[in-house]
């Protein structure tokens, strides 16, 4: 008489396994799948700063004139991000500014550099890609950025210039 007692608990148990794997399972993939775009963003990122960077140190490399080190700057840029997928590289922005070294304003089109530290330059290179939430999947409540940004600054040589 006890074994069938047993036996017909055992069996009105089997249903609450699948409710407690379903948690687990859609907990553990949560936690995949943010493992998985987290990592993607943070490759891409380091990705696009190492090109702003080459495209800086780019920039150094003596050009005849200030224009022709924003083109090298910006061409060394989008060729180190040439490893972007279809979609993100029609989207990707290289953006190579040369500005004074004492303040943050690029506004100037042609600023005065020389050798004096008063009129020292740095070339400012950035680049940016846009949204990156087409390579991924919706999930709902799932914090990605729009905009991935890489930038680096480095100061021009004034012997050079």
């Amino acid at each position: 008489m006890q074994a069938s007692r047993l036996a017909r608990h055992r069996r009105a148990q089997r249903g609450v396994y699948a409710i407690e794997f379903a948690f687990v399972f859609l907990i553990s993939f949560a936690l995949l799948y943010a493992v998985i775009c987290y990592g993607f963003l943070l490759t891409m990122r380091l990705s696009l700063q190492n090109a702003a960077e080459d495209g800086a140190r780019a920039g150094l490399r003596y050009q005849s004139s200030l224009d022709a080190r924003k083109t090298e700057a910006a061409g060394v840029a989008e060729l180190r991000s040439d490893w972007l997928p279809g979609a993100l590289k029609a989207k990707l922005a290289v953006d190579a500014k040369i500005c004074l070294a004492t303040g943050d304003d690029c506004a100037q089109a042609a600023p005065p550099c020389g050798p004096e530290w008063s009129n020292r330059c740095q070339m400012v290179v950035t680049v940016a890609v846009t949204g990156i939430e087409a390579l991924f999947p919706a999930f709902p409540s799932f914090a990605l950025p729009d905009r991935v940004t890489g930038k680096a600054s480095m100061l021009l040589d004034g012997r050079s210039l």
